[in-house]
Order: C-alpha cells, then structure tokens, then sequence
C-alpha cells in the first residue's frame, strides 16, 4: 500500500505552506472588498440555488470562508443562508471536531469536551454555525455534529452509542439514510472527507483503521454533567496512506458528486446515499478504499 505524498512531506514544511496561503488569501480578501466586489445575501442564495440545493434538502456542510471569497456579513451571512435555503422542514449538519490535529495526540491529553463551550477546529463557519439559534450539538468529543432543523434531535441523539464516531446510527449514517447531500465548498475529500469512513465503521476493510486502544474521554452536557464516552481514535500510520481524493473520478463516474461554484469556491455536491452504495460496492468487487483507490481484484 503506497503512501500517500503528503505523508512525506515535513510537517514543518505544511505549516509554513498553509500559513503563505493564509496571508496571501487575506490580502486578496481585503481587495475585494475595497473594490466593493464582495458576494452579497441575494447573490449567495442565487448560487445555491442553482448548485441544486432547496427547501426541504439535508445537508452536511464542509466548507472554507475564505474560499468562496469575501462576502458582505461573513460566516454570519452564510450560516443564515443555508438555514434559509433548505427551511424548517430541512437540515443543516457541519462537523465541529475541536481536533485540529492527529486524534490520537489530542486524546491522549485526556481533554473534557463541554458540548457547550468548546470550539469547533473546523473553521470559522462551523464556529458560528455551532453558536448560532437553533442549533443542537452531539456528545461525541473528537467528530461532534452540530445540527439545525426540524429532525436535528433525532439526527444527534445516538451518535455516542458505539465506540467509534461513523456507525449507521451516526449523522453521518442518518445522513445517508434520509438521503442528504454533501456539500464540500472549497474543500476536498482529502481535507474533509469524513463520511468516507462510513464505509469503515460498515465493513472490515482489511487495514487497522482504528488505534487498537479504546479512550474514555470526559464530557460536560447540556445540563452541565459529566459524563463519560469511550471511543476509538484513527491510527495514525494508517491515516498517513490516505489517497481520498483520487476517489474522485469514480465518483464522478458513477454520478456521485456535481461540481459547481459557490462565490470563487469550486464546490462539489455528493448525493450521500449514492456515494455509501458505490463505496460498499467498489469494495466488495475489487478492493477499493481510501487507502487503496485503485483496488486489488
């Protein structure tokens, strides 16, 4: 099994990388709205309207502020669209992991997550997404699920009742189960591709996916409890030979995803349900996994 090229670049070297990105995509930020070239509300429904999305539609939501460009009200603006968009009757779920680094790392520090207080590391519109009304947290303390709509309770309410944060009773599986779509604005499979491991929690896909120890991590509920979750956390070497995004073109073979443009971000549009079947189905024909995209029979 190869490992990915990424794994073999020096985290030194990332960093320094991402942090040119950053200041460079600020500074552009910044021009646009001088020149007053900034996306508005109106505009921003237009865009979602057409990539598909409407009244009564399921989403999980991964998506990056900065790329889509700078818009008049920020993450406030985006977080209100998208409730608008789909309305009561539908859902809005985004990832609000407070792990910005390797799971493993960050357990072994024996945190407490407060479903309440601690941040989301998955960026500034998961923030305020989480912070906003409306919105309901899961227990989960390394992939908690923030959700808004009128199945929100029931999307959350069993993500803590296995050891490990994808089964088919997690939003992610609900997700596939009432048929939602995945919205990855200006992000990846490589860099958001979390409902890829459903397919782990769903079958033995041959590779030590998980950390052979089990975690029993503190967390602060609603009502301001403790309570206790025991979870897995990913292997680390095993992460390292992820090659999520050369998924892609099967993927768009299959006529899993659309891509469209939200502002100047390049969005891709996953049906969920459809993705889960053509995984379960690669695997079993021919071997094909994150870690083995091109399979093995």
């Amino acid at each position: 099994m190869p490992l990915s090229w990424k794994s073999l670049v020096p985290e030194f070297a990332k960093q320094f990388y991402r942090e040119w990105q950053r200041k460079k995509r600020s500074s552009e930020l910044k021009k646009q709205a001088q020149l007053g070239q900034g996306l508005s509300r109106d505009q921003l429904i237009q865009d979602f309207n057409q990539a598909g999305i409407h009244t009564g539609d399921h989403l999980m939501v991964h998506a990056s502020l900065s790329k889509i460009g700078y818009i008049e009200g920020g993450a406030e603006t985006v977080v209100d669209v998208l409730k608008e968009v789909v309305g009561m009757e539908g859902m809005v779920l985004m990832p609000t992991s407070p792990i910005a680094r390797l799971q493993l790392d960050y357990v072994s520090e024996n945190p407490v997550f407060d479903v309440l207080r601690t941040p989301s590391a998955m960026g500034k519109i998961s923030e305020v997404f989480r912070t906003s009304d409306g919105v309901i947290r899961s227990y989960h303390p390394t992939e908690p699920i923030a959700a808004w709509g009128a199945k929100a309770y029931e999307y959350i309410k069993e993500h803590t009742e296995k050891n490990t944060p994808y089964h088919w009773n997690s939003p992610y599986g609900k997700l596939i189960q009432h048929g939602g779509k995945i919205l990855y604005i200006g992000v990846t499979l490589d860099n958001a591709g979390t409902h890829l491991h459903t397919l782990e929690d769903a079958l033995d896909v041959g590779v030590p996916v998980y950390y052979s120890k089990e975690f029993k991590l503190q967390v602060i509920d609603y009502e301001g409890n403790d309570k206790i979750v025991t979870t897995k956390v990913h292997n680390p070497e095993t992460s390292k030979k992820r090659r999520c995004d050369e998924l892609l073109p099967l993927f768009l073979r299959e006529g899993v995803y659309s891509e469209v443009m939200i502002g100047q971000a390049k969005t891709l549009v996953f049906d969920a349900k459809k993705m889960f079947d053509v995984m379960v189905r690669a695997f079993n024909e021919r071997g094909v996994t994150m870690y083995n995209p091109e399979g093995t029979r």
